[in-house]
């Protein structure tokens, strides 16, 4: 096992409209996507979500939620007509979550491809608000965030495919340390401590506060560290889609690799059975939100054995289990070049944490931030009661080239890129090509007048002369590659040819 594994990035972005603070952020939100849509073509726009797999209550501890008494913003598989939503060429989604534009990204198999495609989610947003701007226009702010700083929070989820036959519960013993101290690496930063950001004091992660169980199926209220939703989006008794809504919405390429890659392993490992050193936490929760408040990185953190450590020694702890994993499994040379960035980086950003966080001010979000906040605070004489700062810290999100501060510090040299800037405009358009997102996405750009709907695992085609509408499934993520299916698409007259060669009926 390595990093390589079928995963994606959701983002909700935050939403404003200047001069307008009593906006309804749905119809705003609605405005964003369908702004997108009619500017990449009318076409695209009209191609809809396809709900028949979609189920939202179904509960990975052997259990569904009865209908009426999930909350309605646990139903997910009812379509409003009323908002928007839209599926594009290069395989994502993008539609209205609530009260938010949210862009879902395709399938990717490496770190590195979530990355990418996670960045082109940005240009799709800086791009709508481009659109919605100009003279006499009631136009748009969009965030990469995920708080308002008054009490609101919105996600930013990953999605990892991994084996049904491994025990849910191993999932939640092995996992939950790990989701409390990697807010470490991939925390983004915030001014202000609580829900309300009541308390004066900067914080390594935007959704810590927001997090109340340890295990549950809600993502909006009483959020769980473990989120236990069992919608696979593949063939269900092979596949469990783990759905991770922890998470921050990173713009540091470093952080965001970290992120999917040493979750990935983890997993592996769990899988494997190849965690063989019991880290339950005596108080996850509690835990989460401490570590959370301590950018100096010393708060102790309890095991449930009465063993104390630090949170970079628990994540030392993970980052030992995995090399010494991968030590016995192939033989001290990691499996692929994927494999061998993320542990490489993590080791880097692990030794950067424990001699000098403020070290890590190009690698990581939260450092970034911190260090732009004081300087910020040095010059002014600032305390971080200062409503300036919390100003900031909403403008360091703007997905504007000129407005928002990490957009500009990055085009000042100060943040490390891995993934090129060519390199994200061409995944706004292209899918990727080792995923079953190459198919989804190739149908859109080729055969746009005939796709119905789509979703993660299927496509409906409308083609003339047909009395019914054409369902295609694919229920396995790692085919309609460009390898599996680039020919065939390439050779296909049109939709009713395609279908035919596929030997749909």
């Amino acid at each position: 096992m390595t990093v390589r594994r079928v995963m994606g990035i959701e983002t909700e972005y935050g939403i404003s409209v200047p001069g307008s603070p009593d906006a309804n952020p749905m119809v705003q939100s609605g405005r964003v996507v369908t702004a997108y849509a009619h500017e990449v073509g009318l076409r695209a726009a009209r191609a809809g979500w396809d709900y028949e797999d979609e189920h939202p209550l179904s509960d990975a501890r052997g259990f569904d939620v009865a209908r009426e008494s999930a909350d309605p913003s646990q139903l997910t598989d009812e379509e409003d007509p009323t908002l928007a939503n839209v599926v594009l060429t290069n395989g994502a989604r993008l539609y209205v979550d609530h009260a938010h534009p949210e862009y879902s990204s395709p399938e990717v198999m490496t770190p590195r491809d979530a990355v990418r495609w996670d960045r082109a989610g940005e240009l799709v947003m800086r791009e709508a608000v481009r659109l919605l701007s100009g003279p006499g226009a009631a136009g748009v702010n969009l965030y990469k965030n995920n708080t308002d700083g008054k009490g609101a929070s919105y996600g930013t989820h990953e999605n990892y495919l991994m084996s049904r036959a491994t025990p849910f519960q191993d999932i939640v013993k092995h996992l939950t340390p790990f989701f409390v101290v990697r807010q470490l690496m991939c925390g983004s930063g915030r001014v202000g401590i609580g829900g309300e950001s009541t308390r004066p004091g900067f914080q390594l992660a935007q959704r810590s506060d927001f997090f109340e169980v340890e295990v549950g199926l809600e993502t909006t209220l009483k959020r769980p560290i473990i989120n236990t939703r069992d919608e696979p989006h593949a063939v269900a008794d092979r596949y469990r889609r783990l759905h991770v809504i922890l998470g921050d919405a990173n713009h540091c390429d470093v952080a965001n690799l970290l992120k999917l890659g040493t979750t990935s392993l983890v997993l592996g490992m769990i899988e494997a059975g190849a965690i063989d050193t019991d880290l339950t936490l005596a108080q996850p929760v509690s835990t989460l939100r401490e570590i959370s408040h301590d950018p100096t990185l010393q708060v102790p953190v309890r095991l449930a054995s009465g063993r104390e450590m630090t949170s970079v020694q628990l994540l030392w702890t993970y980052f030992e289990l995995a090399s010494a994993w991968l030590e016995r499994t192939y033989g001290g040379q990691p499996p692929d070049d994927d494999t061998a960035e993320v542990m490489r980086r993590w080791e880097q950003v692990l030794t950067g944490l424990e001699r000098d966080p403020m070290s890590l001010h190009r690698e990581l979000d939260w450092v970034a931030k911190l260090r732009l906040l004081r300087g910020y605070a040095d010059r002014g004489g600032l305390e971080w009661t200062d409503p300036r700062l919390r100003a900031i810290d909403i403008q360091w999100s703007d997905v504007r080239e000129d407005k928002g501060l990490f957009n500009r510090l990055l085009a000042a040299g100060k943040v490390e890129r891995l993934v090129d800037e060519d390199a994200v405009r061409a995944a706004v358009q292209d899918p990727p090509e080792d995923t079953r997102a190459y198919f989804r996405g190739t149908c859109l750009s080729r055969f746009p007048d005939e796709v119905a709907a789509a979703s993660w695992d299927s496509i409906i085609f409308d083609v003339a002369g047909q009395q019914s509408l054409q369902r295609v499934p694919m229920l396995e993520p790692e085919r309609g590659t460009k390898a599996g299916v680039g020919p065939l698409l390439d050779a296909a007259t049109d939709a009713a040819d395609l279908l035919r060669r596929l030997a749909v009926p």
